[in-house]
């Protein structure tokens, strides 16, 4: 009865999960600001060791590079968003769409 009861539960088990990943959602690329907190902080953490020796050093460095690094990612997502928004002015104007279809509707 136990074993029928085990096998019971692990074929439950297997289509409860085959049938999660189905709903699975698409995983998103980490945006601009954590990858220069991370770098940042890696890069500050590590020059913190150099110049101080020490863990507080380490710790003292990661988080003024994670805090410089995300202020610089953000300033880079910033200017992507605004060179995107330039090329789409550029090229989806009035002008253009009478050039395409002949009336704006």
């Amino acid at each position: 009865m136990k074993k029928t009861i085990l096998l019971f539960g692990l074929i439950f088990t297997f289509i409860i999960s085959a049938a999660n990943v189905s709903f699975a959602q698409q995983k998103k690329g980490m945006s601009s600001q954590a990858k220069g907190a991370l770098i940042g902080g890696a890069g500050g953490a590590v020059a913190g060791t150099l110049i101080g020796h020490n863990v507080k050093g380490a710790l003292i460095g990661g988080a003024i590079g994670a805090g410089g690094g995300y202020i610089i990612g953000n300033e880079h997502r910033r200017n992507e968003e605004k060179r995107k928004r330039a090329y789409y002015r550029a090229h989806h104007t009035k002008k253009q769409y009478y050039k395409k279809y002949g009336t704006y509707k």
